[in-house]
């Protein structure tokens, strides 16, 4: 993409030697950033840092490293994040403040300040316009695939391109923004119009998936607009000519949610919740993240068990608007209720059929109003227990 090299490299912080676990991003001057980051009170010291600069608009410089968080570690946390801004600032020639930081990893140990920072030059070294593959790479932890899409759409007829990659497979619940994930744009907008953009987007993907209901402490999603694309200045956010663009970046950030849902850990069935009826759009999605959410349905789903009761329960637990007797529950394409009820004629095989496959389909109509909402989540199996109990060693 005009504007943007990348590099993944190994800089000792995974437990295996020769890992990759540093990627590094470079921006042609003058590009443009916006952020959306985890709602966590616990937050990654990236995080923090990347939050002060976010105001200053601009980026030159994107580095994360995979294999320790650097969250919970105090001021050791804070110093290390200073140290690798200056460290790539002064390599890459731009204020500190447009060297934007992410960390993913193990929670509560320090990093050494120059840590990081020694391993940039290798990276720079590596640094192109193609090296996507590696990036997705570098940035893995449970993961066990890199996670990577593109998008070519138009601005006012002048083809833009949307690229990205994220990680994520645990520690993954809806609260901003549910892992990390960087989005690479040559489109020439300004900050504020990118930022009601990524917000939208992020709002309609990463805020619309789950796998295990946690929060991570170091949730960050980036997007960076280098102004290569020729088109004509775009200064508001709901200019129709934007249309298009903001169509494709929600495209392109659905598309890397749900691979993050598919490698959920342990998941071997990727669900889509569906929702309507209900009072609001907010409440929709409530319900949406309930059913997701629920460990009693997500083993029902592992386990191939048709118990559309489980699904009732969800519902009810919510806490939002409900009426029992309009509640219609649809699974697979076959309905199970209707009017709070089974159906009269209702045939668990085909049901039953559909629960054996790995792509379920759940959708539930509350019948009391027009608000909708679609939300991802996986099957919980013991998988995940495994991988969480073996994490650190």
């Amino acid at each position: 993409m005009p504007g943007v090299r990348v590099a993944g490299v190994a800089a000792g912080l995974k437990p295996k030697p020769g890992a990759k676990d540093l990627f590094v991003a470079e921006l042609a001057e003058g590009s443009c950033m916006a952020g959306v980051f985890t709602r966590s009170r616990c937050p990654s010291a990236p995080v923090d840092w990347c939050r002060r600069i976010l105001p200053n608009g601009r980026g030159r410089v994107i580095v994360v490293n995979a294999g320790n968080a650097n969250a919970f570690t105090g001021t050791a946390g804070d110093r290390t994040v200073e140290a690798t801004a200056q460290a790539a600032a002064a390599l890459f020639g731009c204020p500190v403040e447009e060297v934007y930081q992410a960390s993913t990893g193990v929670i509560g140990v320090p990093v050494p300040p120059d840590r990081i920072g020694r391993a940039l030059p290798a990276a720079i070294s590596a640094l192109c316009a193609d090296a996507w593959r590696e990036a997705a790479d570098a940035i893995r932890t449970t993961d066990t695939f890199p996670k990577a899409a593109s998008r070519v759409t138009e601005i006012d007829g002048t083809p833009v391109t949307l690229s990205g990659i994220a990680k994520g497979s645990g520690m993954i619940a809806p609260d901003m923004a549910t892992m990390l994930a960087f989005a690479f744009t040559d489109a020439a907008l300004p900050p504020a119009v990118l930022q009601r953009c990524l917000t939208r987007a992020a709002d309609r993907s990463f805020n619309a998936i789950t796998v295990d209901s946690d929060t991570s402490t170091s949730d960050t999603v980036l997007l960076a607009a280098t102004g290569q694309a020729r088109h004509t200045p775009i200064g508001e956010a709901d200019d129709g000519r934007l249309r298009a663009f903001r169509s494709a970046l929600e495209d392109l950030c659905q598309d890397l949610a749900q691979q993050i849902v598919r490698d959920g850990e342990g998941a071997r069935k990727f669900v889509t919740i569906s929702v309507t009826g209900a009072r609001s759009a907010v409440s929709a999605r409530r319900i949406g993240l309930a059913i997701a959410n629920s460990p009693l349905v997500k083993t029902a789903i592992a386990g191939e068990d048709a118990n559309w009761g489980r699904i009732v329960m969800a519902v009810g637990k919510a806490g939002e608007p409900a009426d029992r007797d309009r509640l219609s529950i649809t699974v697979g394409g076959v309905r199970i209720t209707r009017s709070g009820q089974p159906v009269a004629d209702y045939d668990e095989t085909p049901v039953a059929a559909h629960m054996k496959g790995s792509e379920i389909d759940i959708a539930v109509d509350l019948g009391i109003g027009r608000g909708r909402a679609t939300v991802w989540t996986c099957d919980l199996t013991h998988g995940y227990i495994s991988i969480n109990a073996d994490y650190r060693s």
